[in-house]
């Protein structure tokens, strides 16, 4: 997407690039060993804004091959807006690009082939039409019976949904085909009744996940695997400017602990640490070069 951010004054507005999941693929291209390719899926258009976007996502290293062009539509836009370094968002993407990614079954099984790890979000299924919705899930199907591992953090967003019950049912459709799942705690108690993070971790773990780490707005997560379920002590604070892009870059970063060979707990405060670097900076995405200087 599009992503507008102050720019030094009220009506001043900075444009860039971003999106939760192109957000996590960005980390995690920044984290991992230059062995291991990173490629990004979705649907642009052909206006000069597309352009920019499949250049600058090229630029990071993140592989364009795969995205799709729409001939009459364009990227979607969104509008960040801060109060004591929290963010609030405003939305134009009714008619994104995006929402086509699945248009096309055949074109998506293709895009997998090949991946060891497939990562999606609760907004990658929430911005597609139901049919297309399933058109996603079949070809997640064929990609994990030939061995991906598949990804999925909930970030739920009741505004993309047509009623809580459909966002639920759909975000539970999606987990139960997740080997690793990271939702918020924050984000989802309210709606799937959950009493505590061990709750929901116990929740996903019954859908069929391997591993479940349970975010918790920086208190005490919990992580699950198998029967084992334990809580990660509360890890250092800092006070945000600027908190677009935490969860995001705590998922990139995570996968790209695990992928490389850490342990669960390991991938955690790497993930963790790397937030507490981008809640400091403005805006979703930081800069390759500052993200390494203070790692």
């Amino acid at each position: 997407m599009i992503e507008l951010s102050g720019g030094g004054g009220p009506d001043l507005w900075r444009s860039g690039f971003a999106g939760d999941t192109l957000n996590t693929a960005w980390y995690a291209r920044a984290l991992l060993p230059s062995s291991w390719s990173v490629d990004y899926d979705t649907c642009v258009g052909t206006d000069p804004l597309s352009d920019r976007l499949l250049a600058f996502i090229a630029s990071a290293g993140i592989g364009t091959q795969s995205i799709v062009r729409h001939p009459s539509r364009a990227p979607g836009l969104y509008m960040i807006e801060l109060k004591d370094g929290e963010r609030s968002f405003t939305y134009w993407r009714d008619s994104s690009a995006a929402r086509t990614l699945a248009d096309d079954p055949q074109r998506l099984k293709a895009a997998f082939d090949g991946a060891d790890v497939i990562y999606f979000s609760g907004i990658t299924i929430a911005i597609l039409a139901p049919d297309r919705r399933q058109a996603l899930f079949d070809a997640l199907d064929a990609a994990k019976r030939r061995g991906a591992r598949l990804v999925f953090d909930p970030n739920l967003r009741p505004r993309l949904w047509p009623s809580a019950d459909a966002m639920c049912r759909a975000t539970t459709a999606a987990a139960a085909r997740a080997s690793i799942l990271l939702p918020s705690f924050d984000d989802e108690a309210a709606f799937f009744g959950d009493r505590s993070p061990k709750d929901m971790a116990k929740r996903y773990l019954a859908l069929g996940a391997d591993e479940v780490l349970v975010k918790n707005g920086g208190a005490e997560m919990v992580l699950a695997s198998g029967s084992a379920i334990r809580e990660l002590p509360a890890m250092e604070s800092v006070t945000p400017v600027d908190t677009t892009g935490a969860g995001d870059s705590f998922n990139g970063s995570y996968l790209a602990a695990r992928l490389a060979g850490a342990e669960p707990e390991e991938a955690a405060r790497k993930g963790h640490k790397v937030a507490m670097q981008v809640v400091m900076h403005r805006g979703a995405l930081m800069p390759f070069d500052a993200l390494k200087a203070v790692l």
